[in-house]
């Protein structure tokens, strides 16, 4: 056992120590040094297309769009910072990009609301202190508004609110600067506000 773990651990730095010459190869013509870089990192790149598209069809499109402008773009990757990070830079934009594609009319009637859904809506309408912020009946409506926000909107609440990102984390992801993250942050809330308002007088029409 613990030679296995040895053996995990010196891949796992050998990886780290390489990143920089596989970069390297991809760029002088050998397409196949980019492999292990797409092993690696599909997961976190799946993982975050997953909380924009519903769909595992549209989770795929968006990680082979990602993959490819990442191959594409390699060569404006600066090795100052890790690769990682200009990855997950590339993934989020193309996130916001598919958002921006494929936004339509989402609004849908919430007569079909689950009785537990409806007994955590009348709760927060008429009493929010009792109204859990961790109950199952929650995240479902908070799944229902993400999917009706405007694109900019779900893309900042879903950074700063889902994935606890700080706000100068966001501008560096979305290249946005810090100001406009907050005025959309502030936007995006308000928007969340009309939504549940709306979901509360649907519910009593």
């Amino acid at each position: 056992m613990a030679l296995a773990a040895a053996a995990t651990l010196a891949d796992s730095r050998t990886m780290e120590r390489t990143e920089t010459e596989l970069i390297a190869a991809v760029l002088k013509g050998d397409s196949a040094s980019f492999e292990p870089l797409v092993r690696k990192y599909s997961p976190r790149v799946f993982a975050t297309a997953r909380r924009y598209a519903r769909r595992e069809s549209e989770v795929e499109d968006i990680a082979q769009e990602v993959w490819l402008k990442a191959f594409d773009k390699l060569e404006s990757f600066r090795s100052e910072a890790p690769f990682e990070h200009w990855l997950m830079r590339l993934t989020v934009r193309t996130c916001y990009d598919f958002l921006r594609g494929h936004q339509r009319n989402r609004e849908s009637s919430f007569s079909d609301l689950s009785e537990p859904e409806s007994d955590w809506l009348d709760r927060f309408v008429t009493a929010p202190d009792t109204a859990s912020d961790d109950a199952e009946a929650a995240k479902t409506l908070v799944e229902r508004v993400l999917e009706q926000l405007s694109p900019p909107a779900r893309l900042v609440i879903t950074l700063l609110e889902i994935e606890d990102r700080s706000v100068k984390e966001i501008s560096k992801l979305t290249g946005w600067s810090v100001p406009l993250v907050k005025v959309r942050a502030f936007r995006a809330r308000a928007e969340m506000r009309k939504i549940v308002s709306k979901m509360a007088r649907d519910k009593y029409l």
